[in-house]
């Protein structure tokens, strides 16, 4: 038995998915299937139960889990440190991140980072927020990144950085003769917003019921690009973190207004499995993304 197969089994294990098992393993789908026939073999035991219904585990595929992931437990661990002996930051990193984080919050320190340890392959995924979640949960990204963090029993989460929410409208808006905003002023307006479900569109919901501010969302989008280009075209304000409208703010399609009530902020971390082995390269990340 390799290494190589207790990890795909204990991948398909928990994704529950052959197709994302092949692509955790650079390898095709037909290959994995394989490998599991393998270990089946070399058990002499059923490991998963085949039928057309959910992905289940045998008792055996589950006693097997259980020992296979205290085995690459040890084998991670034993990888790590050797590295450390011989102060090696190599491997790949795999990130899964919001839009708006990935886009204007990441560029920087993953350029700084991989300028340091070019050998060190990065790949990246920009998903949605609850999809962030369940990669890291399952083990189908080392590392995500997050806004609003949400305290899981299954993982750690480090804090890196506050970003100021404020409110952005058209440059010929008439909020733009203001030179701040009263939060109430909203009520009654035209509000472009992320869509419900959004950790960071539940945090601005909050802040304008706290001012007695029922929004009036004329669009709701799951990324920051777009909500954007709506207000580009005048179809109304938005509230959106301040790093991500440097280059409209500097383009002038789009002007922006503080608060007359307060600073708002967006708290940003990056979340891992709890007792998951830091490979060397995961570490120098870690502490790049705090500033370290």
């Amino acid at each position: 038995m390799h290494i190589e197969s207790l990890k795909m089994f204990c991948d398909l294990a928990e994704t529950e998915s052959f197709t994302k098992t092949a692509q955790l393993n650079t390898v095709t789908q037909s290959a994995v299937s394989q490998q599991i026939g393998s270990l089946e073999t070399h058990f002499s035991s059923q490991l998963i139960e085949r039928s057309k219904k959910k992905f289940r585990l045998t008792r055996e595929g589950q006693l097997l889990y259980e020992h296979g992931k205290r085995i690459l437990h040890y084998h991670e661990s034993l990888i790590s440190r050797l590295r450390e002996m011989e102060n090696q930051v190599s491997g790949t990193i795999r990130l899964s991140t919001i839009y708006s984080i990935g886009l204007h919050e990441l560029p920087l320190p993953l350029k700084k980072y991989l300028k340091i340890h070019p050998q060190v392959n990065v790949h990246v995924s920009y998903r949605r927020a609850n999809q962030v979640y369940e990669d890291v949960r399952g083990n189908v990204s080392d590392v995500g990144l997050v806004a609003f963090p949400v305290k899981h029993a299954e993982l750690e989460t480090v804090s890196l950085r506050k970003d100021r929410l404020i409110l952005i409208c058209h440059p010929r808006h008439p909020f733009t003769k203001q030179k701040r905003i009263p939060i109430p002023s909203l009520a009654g307006q035209k509000v472009i917003g992320f869509e419900p479900d959004l950790p960071t569109r539940k945090a601005i919901d909050k802040i304008l019921k706290d001012h007695g501010v029922q929004a009036r969302y004329a669009m709701e989008f799951d990324n920051i690009e777009t909500v954007k280009r709506a207000v580009e075209i005048d179809a109304g304000v938005s509230i959106v973190p301040l790093s991500t409208i440097a280059q409209e703010i500097a383009n002038k399609s789009l002007a922006l207004l503080e608060f007359e009530d307060g600073e708002y902020f967006r708290p940003i971390a990056a979340i891992y499995r709890r007792r998951k082995v830091l490979s060397p390269a995961l570490k120098e990340f870690l502490a790049t993304l705090r500033g370290n």
